[in-house]
This record gives C-alpha cells, structure tokens and sequence, in this order.
C-alpha cells in the first residue's frame, strides 16, 4: 500500500490478510494473535519506515530517533516498549447484540475503545499511519464516562501484564515471582519454623519409639526375694558388736483383701491415692510435678500412684535410681493391663511399711493396736493409713513430740473419705484420734541395745543418710560412737543410784519412776554412752531422745549466756554479769514487758530480797531470770538457745519471759548438746551418732560435722563460772562426788513431773533425768513420794548418777581443770551492805578468813550434806574445800549441826585461823550441816560474803529456804 492510500479506521471491515514476505510469522515479543485480534486492530507501522513517508492527512513521519518517531533504539526516544508510538487502540468488548448508535450492526464503536498497549514489534508497517482522529501518540478516545484515573488504571494493568522484562522474550513470568529475602543479623540464630516442626516431629518419633521399646524390652519380673533380707549389724567404737537388728526376717502376714475393711481400704486410699479405680497405672502430671518440686527446693516427692508404689515394693528395690524409675514405670503399665484393681491394692496393702517393723497392714494393726484387721474401727484404720506416708515421724507412742503433726495427717484421711463419699459427716464428726499401744520391741534387742539401734536410725533417717525404706531392708554395717566401757558404766550408775533402791511393792510411785541419760565429747561432739530406759521390749520410747518433758531450770544458763552475748543491761542500764544485783521476792512483775502481767512464783515461794546473779543461779530464782529475760530480750534467748543446739521446733521453745523458766521440752540428748557448747567455750557442733556405714562393702557418705561459733567465748566461759558455782556451793553439789572440776545446772519440771542434772567437765558433757510415767498409760505422772522421797530434785538422784558415771567415765584421765576468759566485771565481787550485816566485822578478820570459815558453814549443810564443806574461794580454801569435798557427802545426809558450820568462820576470823578452822570444821563438822531435802540449808547458803557479817545468823536465817528453784 502505498503512503497516498488512507488507513483503515476501526469502523471499516476485516481486510483481507496478504501475503507478506517480511513479516514473521510470529510476533517474538508477545503472544500469537488470531484472526479475529488481526481483524480488529489496527495494522502496526511498517517496519523500516523512511523519514519521507508520511502519517494521514499529510503529516510528514518524524525522523528515526527523534522523540514519538516510530522508530526502535533511537537515542532519547524513551524505552521502545513503553513509548507512546507502540501504543494502537484495541476495542473494548460489548454485550452480544448490542451495536453503538450511528455505527453498522457488528461495526465496533470508536467511543468505545481505550488505549491498549501494543507489544513491542519491530517497527511500523510500511504504509501504516494513524487515522485522523488519533495523531497523538496513538491514544484512542475515552469513554465518556471513564474517569481519567481508570482509564490510566487500565491501561497501567494491561501495560504490566503485557510488557517482558529487560525487553528479553519469557522474561515477564520471572519477573512477578518474588524471592526470599535471605535472613540476616540476630535473626539467624533462631531457627525456622520448618526447622521447628522437623525438630518436633523428630522428637515425637524419638518418644514413640523410646516407649514402644522400653514395653516390649521390659517384663515384670519375678517378686524379689524379701525372705533373704539381711541384718543391719550395730557395732560399738571399738568394732566389737552392740546389736543385730532384724536377722530372722521381715514381720509380715499377708491378708486377702475381703479380710481388710472397706473402710481401712478407703482411708488408705484418701491417704495415698484416691482416684486408684479411675486412673490408669501412672501419672505423668503427678510425676512431673514431684520432680518439679523436688528440683525447686519444696520437699521430696513421689508422684507415683499406688500401683507404681506396689510395684517398688515387691518387684523391684528401693534404690533411687533413674534405672529403677523407668523399669517402675514400664511394668506399671503392664501390670495394669494384666492384673485387676483389687488386686494390685491387696499386694500394696501386704507389702507396705508401717513402722515398728511391720510390713502390711495385719502386721501393722498387731504391732499397734494389738489387734486383727479386721477388727479395727474407722479411727484405728485411718491412723494406719496415716502411718504409710512417714512411719517413723507419725508413730505418736515413740516420739510423742510428733503427736500434733500426726493428728492433721489423720485429719487429712478422714476428710478425704468424707470428699470421697466413703464416709458420711455425722460419723466423721464421733471420730476420736486413737492413740496407739506401747510398742514391743524385738527380743533381740532387750535392755539398752534397743534405745540405740532406734536412735541411730532416727538419726540416719533424719539427717537423710539412708532412706527408711531401704534402712529396714537391711544390709547395713554401722559402727557408732558409743564407747562400751562408757555405756556400761552408764548403766551401772543408773542401776547403783535409782533402780536398785526402788520398791515397786511397797511404793506404786516406784513403778513410774524413769530415767533417761545421754553424754557427749564436747570437743568432738560424739555420743559417747546413752541410757534409753528400763529395757526396750518393756518399755519402746527412748528417754534420752524423747521430748515431751519440760527442761525445767535447765535452761536458765541460755539467758545468762544470751545476756552477756548480746551486752544485756538491766532495767536501769546496768550491765549483766554474775554479780549484777536483781530483786529475787516471790511473784514479783516482771518490768519493761508488754505482753500483759507476769510474776512468776520461786520454788517454795522463797523471797530472796536484793540477790546477785550469782546467787540467783545457785538457789535458781525463778523471778530473777524472768527479769532477766525480758532485759535481754525473750527473741535473743531463743536464738541463744537454738545456736548451743536446742532445735528450733522444739515443743513450747516461746518467746515470752516465761522462756527462762524450762516450759520447752528438748530431749536430754538436746540439752547434752547444748551444754557441750558450753563446755567447748562457745564452739557449736552438732552430735553424732555414727562412726562409719558401710552396705556391701561399700561407704555410705556420712554428712560434714562443722563446727562454728554459736556464741563468745566470753559468753560461754562467764556462764561456766556461775554454773561451777552452783556445783560448788548451791543446788547441783552432789555432783562434786565425780572428784572433778565441774559445772551444772539443776531443774526441775511442773508438778514435779521430772528432775534434771545437766552438767559438764572440760572432757564430758552429761546430762540425766528422772521422768514419772505410768507403765500401761504413757501419761506423765509427778514423782511425790518417788523412791521414798517427799520430792525428786535435779540435785538428788539426777546429780548423783551424774557423779557416779563421770567418775567412772574419767577414771585413769588427768584432772583438767577449766581455762575460762570471763566478760569484763565477771570477776569483781559486789560490796555487801554493811547496814544488812550482823555487827561489826572483826577488825583482824580478812577476805580469806571469812570466806574460809563462813564457807565451811555455808556449804556444809548443802543438799546432800555438805559436799563443798571448808570452803569458798579464799583465804583457807584449799584446805577447806578439799576436805569438804572429801569429807563431807558421807556424813551430811544423816546428822544434824545446825551450828557448826559457821562457828570456825565467825569467831575465829583472820587468815590463818580461817585456814586452820576451815579444815577443821570441813572436815570434823562439815558432814553434819546436811538436810534430808538436798537444800542450801544449815550453815548459811550465802558463803564467804555472809560468814564475814555473820555467818551464825545468816547461816541459821537462810538455810531452810531448801532447794530454791529446783
């Protein structure tokens, strides 16, 4: 066609296709078109066009590369593929059958076309132009009712999904697909999600894999061989052996189930497992919470259900190792598939430990209640169940301190069997806690033997050394640290001093009288002898370990020792020391207190004036430590007492200033630690009971003793100088009969209920008591009347088996005598009043001769008559106090001489008439000053301070007041 011909406009009809030689067959740059496209559309410029040729109306073409020339690759013509001169209308569809006014039926209507990009191509056909109506650039006309921003819209859409990119062919596909940003920083630490679910799915298979395994692997093996249990073998320091515990085997007696009542069924399960019919054999919750809490820091648990439990008990060990948990685990699940409900809870109830050496529950309700089991009462089987979770610490009859714990574990039984529908509300409310029988021990371990096998296992329990469970099953060597020539010398003194002048016939009082000893190398802090009581398969509580008795004054050096601890001063802002003076009347209102009134009673209701200290400890003055312990502080006492060794949850241990009088009841083995403290100038550590253990041949780790300060030395060795006094001349001097330095304490307990001696050498720490204890009941009796005795006192009976058994204990040791560094003003003497003296002292009478004689009177009728006679600490006191020492504990306890004592310290007077006579009169006289009652009686209790002013009317004034607060 030549440049004069018009084009066709979009109005015209199809053109017949001719023949092109040039033309491709196939545009490159876009997709092939149909006829019917062809037909529609208007031819593209003729490629190769020359700058002659010329568009319709007789436009001349612009020049090859210059802006909107057709021409391709021009420079600054813009991009070919995107200019305007590649641009031809296209028509816009119609509904069928609809033809646009003023245009032939089937005709496409020019108002109704927009822009349409065209692919780029290789140029306009030769011959091509635009029609009149479209010289610019190519565009078409609008629709009318477009706007102009969907028109470009449109034709920015089409352009897009049209044009290749880079102008290469199949290069539009690539380009609309995105890549991955590749992650970068911190953010390629942390895995992908498809790393995640991998991860996931890999530990899933792991697990599934891991249980299908251990249930196939794993069978339930045969029941373990309990009738081959071995012996746990008790041996004394020295290796020779003290006992053999258990060596004929396990006590048990199995029981079908239709034997057990429903209601100790169901109290075992409120106690241990209460949805044992509903669940499957193993708790993965409850296990993983056990673990939790025991990871934590809350407490050991089990998490184990009580098909798990049985399983341990009689498949398996009690050895807590992951091995044995997983084999647990997987024969759980078998066994609970294989085996019924009922009886698995049968096999648990015959294989569970109840304490007292009983293994399941028939066992167990002969060892406390004396009974079947059939025949237990819903409160009888709801103890037994409480049993099951601690026997050792639920067994109210062996440690009575624990009766409170126990009591809310069987609490907690019998309201779940309420929770449960078990039981009803009206019969939960007629349940009484039914205490259990006395023990019967084993045969085998008849007289002390008992008593110590029981207090190294508790101590090995409780200081978690061995598990209970494992404990009783035997195989244990253990070598304790009692020295046999030292608990047999125990014994002999008990036996000497108490139990061979008791006469059960002609007193019943006698049948109640106890006693309980411990003693302990304050330096080492090992139990070196105990004394348990009467015989263990007659009486099963342990009277050294027990604590349910009051310590009485026992525990009035803890506040001396707390006040110097903590620079106490009294009231008025004097410093506490031994000669620190107090009002020691009877009931007097303790001051400064805010807890409301109290004032206390002394012993007899003595009324003792303005007293020191000193004194105070020696006739032990309950007002005057009252005081006391509101000055220094009731909390800091407390503390005091728990650094020296008394637990801290020890029953009735109360901040208040009735503290210093003993309410609390610590063990004696408590109070021996305690005083060990003392003993080894404030340096605490705690006791032991146990050399070395050994299972197979193996050591059993044993924990580190440490050793720390509890209080000063100064607080320690000051309370040891008041302590030796009350040895030397005040309640305990019965004590001197051990012919060695000591110091100590007496006590006695409410309504005389016990009696106390606690005292210490520097080599032995020692402390004995007298308990009253019905035989069939276990209720705490008084002692009035006791061994033919109006009362029982520290000083009596307690001091003397002290004596005797430290005696004893030291034979073939040298004397040591005590090296003590005493708070300052500790050692300064108080000026009496002169205006409270008799007349005038002698003008030739010194320090020396008044103490000298005086203290011959004073401490010649002491409590068991006289056994400090001739002495104080001056003048003639070495002679004196040696003859009254040796003279005077023979002669006292039966004859008079009221005044004796004083005559060779008032009338003669001077330095060496005060020698002379304090020998004399200690040694002649001495013994006759002593009361039947043990008090600081006939020959004045106030010593040397009293013999200078008096001795003779102090000596007869004071001496009835008796055995002052004990």
């Amino acid at each position: 066609m030549s440049s004069d011909e018009p084009q066709r406009q979009p109005g015209d009809g199809p053109e017949e296709p001719t023949a092109r030689p040039s033309e491709p067959a196939a545009r490159q740059d876009g997709p092939a078109e149909g006829p019917a496209e062809r037909a529609s559309r208007p031819s593209d410029p003729a490629p190769g066009g020359e700058p002659g040729d010329r568009a319709p109306g007789g436009a001349p073409t612009p020049p090859k590369g210059t802006p909107g020339a057709p021409g391709r690759g021009t420079p600054g013509s813009g991009t070919p593929d995107s200019g305007p001169s590649t641009q031809q209308l296209r028509p816009l569809g119609r509904p069928k059958g609809a033809a646009p006014q003023g245009s032939p039926q089937g005709a496409p209507d020019p108002s109704t076309q927009q822009l349409r990009p065209i692919p780029p191509g290789p140029g306009p056909r030769q011959g091509q132009g635009q029609s009149q109506g479209q010289q610019h650039q190519g565009w078409a006309p609008r629709e009318p009712e477009q706007g102009a921003a969907g028109a470009e819209g449109a034709a920015a859409s089409v352009a897009a999904a049209d044009a290749p990119g880079d102008g290469a062919p199949g290069k539009a596909a690539k380009a609309g697909k995105k890549k991955r940003p590749k992650r970068k920083g911190w953010r390629r630490i942390f895995p992908t999600w498809r790393m995640v679910l991998a991860g996931f799915i890999f530990v899933v298979l792991l697990c599934v894999g891991g249980f299908t395994a251990g249930y196939l692997l794993i069978d339930i093996p045969p029941a373990n061989a309990t009738a081959t249990k071995q012996a746990n073998v008790y041996l004394y320091a020295d290796g020779t052996e003290l006992a053999r515990d258990d060596s004929k085997g396990m006590n048990r007696e199995n029981v079908p189930l239709s034997k057990v009542p429903k209601h100790v069924q169901h109290a075992v399960l409120a106690a241990e497992d209460r949805d044992f019919y509903g669940e499957s054999a193993v708790d993965p919750k409850a296990m993983l919470r056990a673990a939790w809490n025991t990871v934590t820091g809350k407490g050991k648990q089990s998490g184990s259900t009580i098909t798990q439990q049985y399983v341990k008990n009689y498949y398996l060990g009690q050895e807590q190792t992951v091995t044995r948990k997983v084999k647990e685990f997987f024969i759980s699940i078998k066994l609970d598939r294989e085996v019924s409900k009922d009886d698995i809870l049968q096999g648990y109830l015959n294989t569970s430990y109840f304490g007292r050496n009983a293994y399941g529950v028939q066992a167990a309700a002969q060892a406390y209640y004396g009974k079947d089991i059939e025949d237990l009462t819903v409160g009888q089987g709801a103890y037994l169940a409480t049993l099951v979770n601690a026997p050792n610490a639920y067994d109210v009859a062996a440690h009575p301190e624990n009766k409170p714990n126990a009591v809310g574990r069987w609490n907690y039984v019998l309201n779940g069997m309420v929770k449960e529908g078990w039981l009803s509300s009206a019969d939960r409310e007629k349940q009484k806690f039914p205490a259990p029988e006395q023990a019967r021990g084993n045969q085998d371990l008849s007289g002390q033997r008992g008593y110590v096998v029981k207090a190294v296992e508790d101590y090995l329990i409780e200081n978690k050394i061995v598990e209970e469970d494992a404990l009783h099953r035997g195989g244990y060597r253990i070598t304790t640290t009692l020295q046999k020539p030292r608990q047999d010398a125990f014994v002999k003194a008990v036996d000497d001093q108490v139990m061979s002048k008791l006469d059960k016939k002609a007193r019943k009082i006698d049948r109640n009288v106890r006693v309980g000893g411990a003693s302990v190398d304050p330096k080492t802090g090992k139990v070196v002898a105990m004394y348990g009581g009467i015989d263990y398969t007659k009486q099963f509580v342990n009277n050294a370990t027990r604590r349910d008795y009051q310590v009485g004054s026992t525990f009035k050096p803890f506040v001396f020792t707390s006040a110097v601890q903590n620079g106490s001063t009294t009231q008025s802002g004097t410093p506490i020391t031994p000669n620190t003076v107090y009002d020691g009347n009877n009931r007097r209102p303790v001051q400064g207190w805010d807890g409301g009134q109290y004032a206390p009673a002394n012993e007899d209701d003595g009324q003792y004036g303005d007293i020191t200290v000193r004194e105070a400890t020696d006739k032990s003055v309950n007002s005057v430590y009252a005081q006391m312990a509101v000055d220094v502080g009731s909390d800091r006492v407390k503390d005091t007492a728990v650094a020296l060794g008394v637990p801290e949850k020890t029953p009735d241990l109360t901040a208040s200033p009735s503290i210093a009088l003993g309410p609390s009841t610590a063990s004696v083995l408590d109070m021996t630690e305690a005083y060990a403290t003392l003993a080894n100038h404030g340096q605490h550590g705690s006791y032991t009971l146990v050399e070395k253990i050994t299972k197979d041949g193996q050591d059993v780790a044993l924990p580190e003793r440490g050793e720390k300060t509890a209080v000063s030395r100064e607080a320690a060795d000051t309370t040891t100088s008041i302590l030796r006094s009350v040895v030397d001349s005040g309640t305990g001097t019965a004590a001197l009969a051990a012919g060695r330095p000591a110091a100590g304490k007496t006590g006695t307990a409410e309504e005389d209920k016990a009696a106390w001696f606690a005292g210490y050498t520097p080599d032995l720490a020692t402390v004995v008591a007298v308990m009253g204890q019905d035989p069939k009941t276990a209720v705490q009796t008084p002692l009035y009347g006791a061994l033919g005795e109006r009362r029982i006192n520290g000083g009596g009976y307690p001091a003397r088996v002290w004596a005797q058994f430290t005696k004893d204990a030291l034979e073939g040791k040298s004397v040591k005598e005590f090296d003590l560094e005493l708070e300052p003003g500790a050692d300064v003497p108080v000026q009496p009043d002169p205006s409270e003296g008799a007349g005038e002292p002698d003008p030739d009478e010194d320090t020396g001769g008044a103490n000298g004689g005086a203290t011959d009177g004073a401490t010649g009728g002491t409590a068991d008559g006289g056994a400090a006679d001739g002495g104080g600490d001056q003048g003639g006191q070495n002679q004196g106090q040696n003859q009254g020492q040796n003279q005077g504990p023979t002669g006292g306890q039966d004859q008079g001489g009221q005044n004796q004592g004083p005559t060779g310290g008032q009338d003669q007077g001077g330095q060496t008439q005060g020698q002379d006579q304090g020998q004399t009169q200690g040694q002649n006289q001495g013994p006759t000053g002593g009361g039947a009652d043990g008090g600081a009686a006939d020959g004045g209790a106030q010593g040397g301070q009293q013999g200078a002013l008096g001795g003779l009317t102090q000596g007869t004034t004071t001496g009835p007041r008796g055995r002052g607060g004990d």
